[in-house]
């Protein structure tokens, strides 16, 4: 899961670049780069770290062009260093520069057959770089000297032939333009919009996220379709094509339950009413099942199942408290590597207030449980402060399985959840009761925002796989790259040597 922008504008983008990595923060923390394109040239600055630590003012003197793109990483397997931050970039053919957010399910058979076939040099682990190498590949097969947007949207078309997996993407092309697409589920998420530009004309702008276009002062004009692509010259003339034989929109539900910001709207759909209506859907069913509860106080743990708290506590007719304050200067533990670092972290992060706990009976409500150490140590946070009794609400159903579309889900073997019922989870983690959303609840919260998207990604707690392709051997390799001792002790490949980037692009 990562964070992805691209704007084609009338001036230098640089800053705006910027701006738009930083509202996408959340999406990834690990890495971040920018690549724009002034007469022809492309310059680029990427390293690990967050977005303020990575771009100076020397870097965004040189990062010069009316168009470019940007990209924040979290390491879908494990993997992490330079070498692995995006965008990529190749020098052949026209130069082209290229970020994604997702994962590639076939992408060691791609790998082996860009080497064999395509006669192509993949120089990390990254499947991101596999995905450049085959995008580039389906444009030198085009063979024109100056292609047009048809041949962008054929390239396209033989993308979508060779890959398997989620995948959206956006990519820059020297001296043409910036090309943008979505795999034919949908699965990762993709929107576009425009604006007025100061000196007249119209820029466009995509993203992960709505809510990047929103503080740019973009006017959303929709999703990039599942299978369609977007094709915005320097000029700023956008085209549009469906590029896929077979499409069949299918997002991650995860996104509105954890991973987007609630002020974002994904496939038309309010990530904030969507988490709402999970808030209202959970407390129906406390209210089936416990209709006599003695629950004194809900209290969500900050930040993402704050919305959903605050529906269920209406709901019920309960007092909501901010119970859990927050350090807003460590990052999110659900994507850190290594467990060590994770429960450190928690620690660090939230800090109970005693007077909100103590004698009562609480009800903690979070967006969901994957590991369950998280939730262990605040249900005892709550008991050393004084609960009197600690259940808690997972705003999401029991997470059985890896996610293989974006997520790094843990391994099977680290889900809390799978082989397990839910009064063997609730005895684990500590809590005197636990419950957790119904599935068909979950969707109807999200499809309740628009009626036209009616079904969605939900791998992770019924271990059926959209895009297909997903064998039992494929998650056994899935879990060697994800658990975590592979993590702590993961070698990435040689430093990448971006050739042909102009004015010391590889720097930090």
């Amino acid at each position: 899961m990562c964070g992805i922008v691209g704007i084609v504008g009338k001036r230098d983008v640089n800053v705006q670049l910027y701006d738009a990595l930083t509202i996408l923060q959340h999406r990834g923390q690990d890495a971040a780069g920018m690549v724009t394109c002034q007469d022809g040239r492309m310059s680029q600055q990427k390293a690990n770290g967050l977005v303020q630590d990575v771009f100076r003012t020397r870097h965004m003197q040189r990062l010069l062009g009316n168009m470019g793109i940007g990209h924040v990483r979290y390491p879908t397997a494990g993997s992490s260093g330079p070498a692995l931050a995006q965008p990529f970039y190749v020098n052949s053919p026209y130069g082209i520069a290229l970020a994604h957010n997702g994962n590639l399910t076939n992408a060691d058979k791609l790998s082996e057959d860009i080497f064999k076939t395509d006669l192509r040099h993949v120089n990390t682990d990254s499947d991101s770089e596999v995905l450049l190498n085959v995008f580039a590949h389906e444009m030198q097969v085009q063979g024109k000297l100056s292609p047009t947007a048809d041949d962008m949207f054929a390239a396209v078309a033989g993308v979508h032939n060779r890959v398997t997996g989620g995948y959206a993407v956006v990519a820059l092309i020297a001296n043409y333009g910036l090309i943008a697409f979505r795999d034919p589920h949908g699965i990762r998420p993709l929107v576009y919009g425009k604006r007025v530009a100061e000196e007249g004309g119209i820029e466009y702008m995509v993203a992960s996220e709505s809510v990047a276009l929103d503080v740019l002062g973009f006017e959303l004009i929709g999703d990039v379709a599942p299978g369609e692509a977007i094709y915005i010259t320097e000029e700023g003339e956008l085209h549009r094509r469906q590029c896929a034989k077979e499409t069949r929109l299918t997002p991650c539900i995860f996104e509105h339950v954890y991973f987007a910001r609630p002020d974002s709207i994904m496939d038309g759909i309010s990530v904030y009413k969507a988490r709402l209506r999970q808030g209202e859907k959970l407390a129906e069913k406390i209210l089936r099942e416990r209709p006599d509860h003695d629950i004194d106080v809900v209290i969500p743990i900050p930040d993402t199942s704050r919305v959903a708290g605050q529906a269920l506590a209406q709901k019920l007719g309960v007092k909501f408290r901010e119970g859990l304050v927050k350090n807003r200067y460590i990052g999110r533990t659900f994507i850190m590597p290594g467990q060590q670092q994770r429960k450190k972290s928690v620690r660090q992060k939230l800090n109970p207030i005693e007077l909100e706990f103590k004698g009562k009976n609480v009800l903690l409500v979070d967006d969901s449980i994957v590991r369950g150490t998280t939730c262990q140590q605040i249900i005892q946070m709550a008991r050393d402060v004084g609960a009197k009794k600690v259940y808690f609400a997972s705003a999401a159903p029991a997470v059985k399985y890896p996610n293989v579309y974006g997520i790094d889900m843990p391994t099977t073997a680290e889900l809390i959840a799978h082989g397990h019922s839910d009064e063997e989870v609730c005895r684990e983690i500590g809590a005197d009761w636990l419950i957790y959303q119904n599935l068909d609840d979950l969707v109807a919260a999200s499809t309740e925002g628009n009626s036209n998207v009616t079904e969605f990604d939900c791998s992770v707690f019924t271990g059926e796989y959209c895009a297909g392709d997903v064998t039992p051997e494929y998650l056994e390799k899935v879990a060697a790259a994800r658990n975590d001792s592979a993590k702590s002790g993961k070698k990435i490949k040689q430093m990448e040597l971006p050739i042909g980037l102009h004015n010391g692009a590889a720097r930090g």
